[in-house]
């Protein structure tokens, strides 16, 4: 079969896109050849620089947004099953627009070469900041966030977040394209990959850089798998016997990963007063992660609770942005089928209505430590730690699990997404998990001490620093979203009064009046 005016064998282009859109998941944890997002997107523009026309463009744009779908999320498979792949394919619509643009900048002259450059990544930062809709599955392999171990990039992170990374590291992939295409366009690329480098080299100068003011001592248990019978109580237990550990070690916090305890405390008087009494052998206070139907209003909910020597503090924080499909079911008349043939949920979590800022501390005679609780699929947010940021909290802590993909790349992945948080809003991060992986960041993004990975079942204290002042990003907030939006709808406005000019000129010259 040959398509008309494709110019080749379509079936051989519509496999070449999907593979290269998928090529950029190679940067992201468990690979994390975060280098190799510089030129990850190369291929697939190269393929839509020399598309026949807008139309297969656009077409090979969805192929590659659905390909690059399928292996950033490739690790859900085992319980969407086939369900997957339509899933990609409806999210790799987003990249339908993109794949045209791309093409018309790309397989012009030099001058249209270089507008590129900003239109492109503008276009990409677009796809990015729709799909980071919760309901489309939430903002789950940014391509900025592939340079969570990079230096350079987290002084980057802290002025303009994970979307100043994506628009630099597309921008680049740009440049790349007119280098490598010919002759004609060589002097252009050159000149798009100078432009980039100054334009990260001043930027980073409004970095911002930690000022720090103290350190807490901060205990994570991670209990690993539990396997066999007893379930929640069995897994309890262990986390118990873990925290004991911690006593003597002069710790300031102690947390749990998510779904750390399956029954309300308030209904169980029993767990919290066991709870209570690791809070008064650790001297410190204990955060929790219960999951299950609450005793004061209606349906599941997902909360960190707080717990002192003398039981609940009070303070808790209810999960709110949850998992589709995993907490929730999106449009649940219609697709409520999900739960028979996967891992779906078989009742809606309930959602929490606003974040908390928690103090830890007092109750000891210690300093006060105002923290911000986020709860697994929150890490993923820009918004969220930002918030918690800019309402006072001097430290991050997630609460995770990720037990269901313990032999894939999402541990390592969402542990990863630390180290952005922490360098967009300067403050530390501790990322707690049941079953790994568990990592600490500093207020800069880097890595403090030595992760708990899949296999490890203990209990580790970490030193982490605390910071003081408010980086560009928690000031200003995502303005790289802004800034593409002002140069898309530059380049739409640049575009329409041309085709209004030719529209003129076409009207204005002899014989056309009145044709046909």
């Amino acid at each position: 079969m040959r398509w008309a005016g494709t110019g080749g064998r379509p079936w051989w282009r519509a496999v070449a896109a999907l593979v290269a859109g998928a090529l950029p998941a190679l940067a992201f944890p468990a690979p994390s050849l975060w280098w190799f997002a510089w030129v990850a997107l190369v291929p697939w523009l190269l393929l839509l620089r020399s598309a026949p026309g807008g139309r297969r463009a656009a077409f090979e744009g969805w192929l590659g947004g659905a390909g690059f779908m399928l292996a950033v999320h490739h690790w859900l498979a085992p319980d969407l099953h086939v369900f997957i792949v339509p899933l990609a394919a409806l999210l790799g619509l987003l990249w339908l627009s993109w794949g045209w643009l791309a093409h018309r900048m790309l397989s012009g002259g030099p001058g249209r070469a270089l507008v590129a450059l900003a239109v492109v990544p503008s276009g990409w930062l677009m796809v990015e900041l729709i799909r980071s809709w919760q309901g489309l599955g939430g903002p789950w392999g940014l391509l900025g966030a592939s340079q969570w171990q990079a230096a350079g990039a987290l002084r980057l992170a802290s002025v303009g977040g994970v979307w100043l990374l994506s628009l630099l590291v597309v921008a680049v992939n740009t440049a790349v394209v007119p280098l490598v295409a010919g002759a004609r366009t060589r002097r252009t690329g050159l000149a798009g990959l100078i432009v980039c480098a100054l334009a990260g080299l001043l930027v980073s100068r409004f970095a911002w850089t930690p000022e720090p003011y103290g350190t807490v001592r901060v205990g994570v248990v991670q209990p690993g798998v539990v396997n066999g019978v007893g379930g929640a109580g069995a897994r309890f237990d262990r986390e118990e016997e873990l925290t004991r550990r911690l006593a003597g070690q002069d710790v300031d916090l102690v947390v749990w990963g998510e779904s750390s305890v399956g029954t309300d405390l308030a209904a169980e008087p029993g767990l919290q007063r066991r709870l209570a009494a690791l809070a008064r052998e650790t001297g410190a206070e204990v955060l929790v992660n219960v999951d299950a139907r609450r005793s004061d209003r209606p349906g599941i909910h997902k909360s960190s609770v707080l717990v002192g020597p003398d039981g609940a503090t009070g303070d808790r924080y209810d999960k709110m942005r949850l998992v589709p499909f995993g907490e929730y079911v999106p449009f649940r008349s219609a697709l409520g089928w999900a739960t028979s043939v996967g891992e779906a949920a078989g009742e809606d979590r309930r959602r929490g209505e606003r974040p908390v800022v928690m103090e830890a501390g007092a109750t000891e005679g210690r300093r006060v430590l105002r923290f911000g609780p986020l709860v697994c699929f929150e890490t993923a947010f820009p918004d969220m730690s930002r918030a918690l940021v800019r309402q006072g909290a001097e430290l991050l802590v997630a609460q995770s699990a990720t037990s269901t993909f313990q032999q894939s790349w999402a541990p390592d992945q969402h542990a990863s997404l630390g180290a952005l948080r922490a360098a967009e809003t300067g403050r530390s991060m501790v990322h707690a998990t049941l079953t790994g992986v568990s990592a600490v960041y500093g207020p800069d993004g880097r890595r403090i001490g030595r992760p708990l990975g899949t296999e490890a079942r203990t209990a580790a204290v970490y030193e982490v620093p605390l910071a003081t002042g408010t980086t560009p990003y928690v000031r200003l907030g995502p303005w790289p979203v802004y800034l593409a939006l002002a140069v898309l709808a530059a380049y739409a406005g640049t575009e329409a009064r041309a085709a209004l000019r030719a529209s003129r000129r076409a009207r204005r010259r002899p014989g056309t009046r009145g044709a046909s």
